[in-house]
């Protein structure tokens, strides 16, 4: 298709809303018509349990499902009350009591409760639940012993229901970054009770998140799940704010491959892209302006390395690798959306910027390659590079990988699998490298460096340091945001120079989005409130 084609096409399509070309169709009354946000949503979810999952694309549709304490202001800044109306804050930062909604209902009518929020939290640090996201509810006092196995009375946590509508959280340090953590979905509620009845109290993958079964508290209950296909979530009309609920309906749309979800916005048939495909990029960004969208996005792409497996086990051979990378040719001649290089693992911000810096030395990684026993990439065994089905993480492999072979002379398998092969193969440790990316869950370097503790649920490379554990416990009991920032500085380079992971370049968020969307703000976390969202009529 010509550029002159595909533009009337594209346009036609998109503005007009029609599935295609532009001949003029009979509609109903536009009083009738349903508002049907169709939105493509990368992978298919691995589950749409709150505490069973860590993805991006599964925490979309949870955020329809479920709501929080708090939750995202329309302006995509700050903080709104959620199933809390208001809270307090103790002088000295430790207690928070929060003050539930009288109307707050779960989907099944039923009133949402403090104790609804106890029971959640009790299941989501239970340790045989295995929540790789349970280190999320550490501030509280008694969790992380209660979560280890250490402690098995939960009343020792500090988290209480003081009567129907009053929640009272006790932190075993202060959390600056506390209330926005909150709008993150490992803290939601979630109906214990009916999970109970399809016995996943302890267990992940049970029928309680199927449609029939499923009960949530959002401002959208789920209508049908399609594998591979689509997942419906509609109007809740039980949900305490549904008044302001302006979408009758969202079909998130698992589309994996850029270049078919970048047809089908082509087409009419999605009003927002997860992503572009990289040679799409500046084709929108020239013809199509009030399409292209890149915003900022606080998070990072790089590589997991398995430390336990020879020969990564050897900090040389580490460091070799990330040493030749040439970050700065794959944000300018690949990646073209206002990426930036990553020289170190948390992306900057006013507040904070990392000091650590992984130089782009090609001749003292080859000098570490040779004192690491495989001069010239002699002997180097075989590798694998695990990546999940994108043509855009192969594409960015496959240039590292020749990267590789012209600097070090060593040659690496890439290896693809689908969504939830890939995260499968990391959390069991049957990987030896492996793309991954990480988007903040708050506004705060903590949320990047909390990654590599000991046997943290998102670790996943078998890397430990004592003193970097001893770092997070003195950032979290850090008086004042100065004392923190120098605690962080120490495990950012404490990072660089070990190298569990090998960070390539700071995100921004490049998708296309339908004009006909409204409400859509930029967000540096994209962890959105779907009730403010409409669609023109």
């Amino acid at each position: 298709m010509n550029t002159r084609t595909f533009g009337i096409l594209f346009v036609c399509a998109a503005l007009a809303g029609l599935p295609s070309g532009c001949a003029k169709k009979e509609t109903a009354p536009a009083a009738t018509l349903a508002k049907i946000l169709r939105f493509g949503n990368g992978a298919e979810p691995q589950d749409i349990d709150p505490h069973a999952v860590t993805g991006v694309s599964e925490g979309k549709i949870i955020n329809a499902l479920f709501e929080g304490l708090v939750a995202e202001d329309p302006s995509g800044i700050g903080i709104a009350p959620g199933v809390a109306e208001r809270w307090t804050i103790s002088d000295d930062g430790l207690v928070y009591t929060f003050h539930l909604r009288a109307d707050a209902q779960w989907s099944n009518g039923l009133p949402l409760t403090a104790s609804d929020f106890v029971h959640s939290y009790q299941r989501m640090l239970t340790p045989s639940l295995a929540s790789e996201y349970a280190y999320k509810l550490y501030p509280l006092t008694g969790a992380e012993a209660y979560n280890k196995g250490a402690s098995t009375d939960f009343s020792q946590v500090g988290v209480k229901a003081l009567g129907d509508h009053t929640l009272k959280l006790t932190l075993k340090n202060r959390t600056p970054y506390l209330l926005q953590d909150l709008k993150h979905y490992a803290w939601f509620p979630v109906p214990v009770d009916v999970i109970g009845k399809f016995g996943g109290l302890a267990r992940k993958g049970s029928a309680w998140t199927r449609p029939g079964n499923f009960v949530g508290n959002g401002p959208f209950i789920l209508k049908e799940w399609l594998p591979n296909q689509r997942l419906v979530v509609t109007r809740s009309p039980t949900y305490w704010d549904h008044a302001t609920v302006k979408l009758d309906e969202i079909d998130f749309m698992p589309v994996e491959d850029g270049d078919t979800e970048e047809r089908m916005f082509r087409s009419g048939q999605l009003d927002k892209t997860e992503s572009l495909p990289l040679e799409k990029i500046a084709v929108y960004k020239r013809n199509y302006p009030m399409m292209y969208r890149e915003d900022p996005f606080y998070g990072v792409y790089f590589y997991r390395i398995n430390v336990t497996k020879p020969p990564f086990n050897d900090v040389r051979v580490r460091r070799a690798l990330a040493m030749c990378i040439d970050r700065e040719a794959i944000v300018s001649d690949i990646l073209h959306g206002g990426q930036k290089p990553a020289w170190n693992f948390t992306p900057p911000t006013p507040e904070f910027e990392s000091s650590a810096r992984i130089p782009y030395d090609v001749a003292e990684a080859q000098h570490l390659l040779a004192e690491a026993g495989y001069p010239e990439g002699k002997n180097f065994p075989h590798v694998e590079l695990l990546y999940n089905t994108s043509a855009s993480h192969r594409i960015i492999a496959e240039a590292i990988q020749q990267m590789w072979k012209t600097s070090l002379g060593i040659d690496i398998t890439l290896l693809n699998q689908e969504w939830k092969v890939y995260l499968d193969s990391q959390n069991t440790g049957n990987y030896q490298l492996a793309r991954a990316g990480w988007i903040g869950d708050y506004p705060d370097p903590n949320t990047f460096l909390d990654l590599w503790t000991t046997g943290g649920g998102n670790n996943q490379t078998g890397w430990s340091n004592a003193t970097y554990d001893d770092l997070l416990r003195s950032a979290a009991s850090a008086t004042n945001d100065t004392e923190r920032a120098t605690d962080y500085q120490q495990m950012e380079q404490i990072v660089a120079d070990e190298l569990p992971v090998i960070p390539i370049y700071f995100y921004t968020h490049v998708y296309a989005l339908n004009p006909k969307v409204k409400g859509w703000v930029p967000q540096l976390i994209d962890n959105r409130a779907w009730k403010w969202i409409d669609l023109a009529e």
